[in-house]
Order: structure tokens, then C-alpha cells, then sequence
């Protein structure tokens, strides 16, 4: 059983988000639950992805489904992109794919350049009230706060600034009282002809992150904020981990897709396959 490591929302390795994919190609449903958490909690990336193929009629073309190291999410960008790589540069699938989730059917489409876009639906954002002590948790004054809806389950932040956003060393244990998933913050790029529109942080205490590198999720709320902030549909957004990323958006409506590449950086034998 074949697992890998690929750097997603990159093209370079050891930058971007790294995700664990492991394809179930011989295998018409999920093994176990807890077999496929303890997978993904031995890889110990923010993510691990397992994907096995579905037949013909079943209006999708593989089943996927995400795992951080403490728990499965109902949405991962990084982690679709990456078992899309793995799939048209393995040769197991060719052209678009379909993927079943529980987030619904994500079309991912692979361009001649080897970037991946991904169609995701687009976050609801709800203004809400700053919540209290939401500003001393995260370290940073608060200007905008919004609720990003069920699939995402952050609340989104906007700060001051770039420089913030950047500097912003969150009470993580307090952070994780204020939503389900944890805390995007987000500040307009300080120089527009850096080649990216805004930047963001994306931290999860809740599910196990404590900082996500790159979240294509979270883009799929940052990307109707600016939007409409900015008066353009296309954007290009910084995420500003130690790790670093960079995600082209375009919001179509109730749908945003989230183009970037992946590179893979470990392929190996996965010898425990006890399910």
C-alpha cells in the first residue's frame, strides 16, 4: 500500500502544506475509522487524505475523506489538491475528478502548467459581534468578525494590517473556546504590487493544528470577504506560515475555485495494514 507526502498550495518542496495521500485502489469502501485515524495520526501532518475509487453511475469518480491527527474534518483544500496531484501524475486517473465528501460533490481540474483547480463551495459569512475575549486570545485589535458557516467552521478575522497578521503569536488554549475549527485572520496586503492581494493565518486548535501552513478551506470564506472588498472576483491570497503559500481564488457565486500546485516529496510502503 502505497502512502505519500506532497507539499501542497507550492511548487517547491518543503514549503506550502504538506498532506498525506493514501489511495485505496483495490478497495470499494473505507476501512475502519479508527484505522484510518491512527493512519493519519502516524503521519502527523494537518491532514492525511484517503481516497478509494467509486463505479461507474455513482456521480463521483473516488470517495475522500480527511484526517488531522486528533480527528476527520468535513473540508481540506490542501489535501484534495494533494490527492489530485497524486492522481493524474500517478496515471490513476485522468482529466477532472470527481471526489464524494462529506462536503458535497469538489470537482478537481488539472491545467497543461500542472496546477490543480479545485471547485469548492463558497463559505456563507454571517457578521457577528466580536466575541469577548476573542482580541486578548488572538493578541491583536479586532476590526471585522465573521462566522464562515458549517463546512468551514472558523470564525473570520480581519485585523489592522499585514504587519499583524504577521506578528500575531495567539493564547491558543483561549482561542479555542471561540469556534469549532479555530481562527482565520486576515489583513489587505500592504503592497499591492507584492503579487498577492491579502494575507492570511489560519489557527486550529481544535482539531489538533495549531497552525495550518496553507488552508484552501479557509479560502473559500477569504475569497468572497476580498472579493467584494476589492471589487474582483479573481484574487490572490499570501498565507503567511513559516511554511508560506500562495492561492489563486475566483468567486463564481455560491462556488470558489482555488487554484495551485503540489509537489510530492516522500512516497513509501505503508506496512501496517491491519484495518
Amino acid at each position: 500500500m502505497r502512502i505519500r507526502i506532497v507539499d501542497a498550495f507550492t511548487d517547491s518542496p518543503f514549503s506550502g502544506n504538506p498532506a498525506g495521500v493514501l489511495l485505496l485502489s483495490g478497495a470499494d469502501a473505507f476501512p475502519d475509522d479508527t484505522w484510518l485515524q491512527n493512519v493519519a495520526l502516524e503521519v502527523n501532518h494537518a491532514e492525511t487524505a484517503f481516497a478509494h475509487p467509486l463505479p461507474e453511475g455513482s456521480g463521483a469518480d473516488w470517495a475522500l475523506r480527511w484526517f488531522t491527527p486528533a480527528t476527520e474534518v468535513a473540508m481540506c483544500g490542501h489535501a484534495t489538491l494533494a490527492t489530485a496531484h497524486v492522481l493524474h501524475t500517478t496515471g490513476a486517473h485522468v482529466g477532472p475528478v470527481r471526489f464524494a465528501t462529506r462536503s458535497g460533490v469538489l470537482v478537481a481540474t488539472p491545467a497543461a502548467d500542472g496546477s490543480v483547480t479545485l471547485d469548492f463551495p463558497t463559505a456563507p459569512l454571517t457578521r457577528i459581534e466580536p466575541p469577548e475575549g476573542l482580541a486578548e486570545a488572538l493578541g491583536a485589535k479586532v476590526l471585522t468578525v465573521l462566522d464562515t458557516g458549517p463546512n468551514v467552521g472558523d470564525l473570520l478575522v480581519e485585523v489592522a494590517d499585514e504587519r499583524t497578521v504577521h506578528a500575531l503569536s495567539p493564547d491558543l488554549a483561549a482561542l479555542a473556546t471561540h469556534s469549532e475549527r479555530g481562527v482565520i485572520a486576515t489583513a489587505r496586503a500592504e503592497d499591492p504590487a507584492g503579487g498577492y492581494d491579502f494575507v492570511s493565518r489560519c489557527f486550529f486548535p481544535n482539531v489538533g493544528i495549531d497552525e495550518d501552513p496553507v488552508t484552501g478551506s479557509a479560502h473559500t470564506a477569504l475569497a468572497p470577504f476580498w472579493s467584494e472588498r476589492l471589487g474582483r472576483p479573481r484574487l490572490t491570497g499570501l498565507q503567511a506560515s513559516p511554511r508560506s503559500g500562495r492561492i489563486r481564488t475566483e468567486l463564481r457565486g455560491d462556488r470558489t475555485l482555488l487554484t495551485g500546485t503540489a509537489v510530492t516529496v516522500i512516497e513509501g510502503e505503508l506496512l501496517a495494514h491491519d484495518e
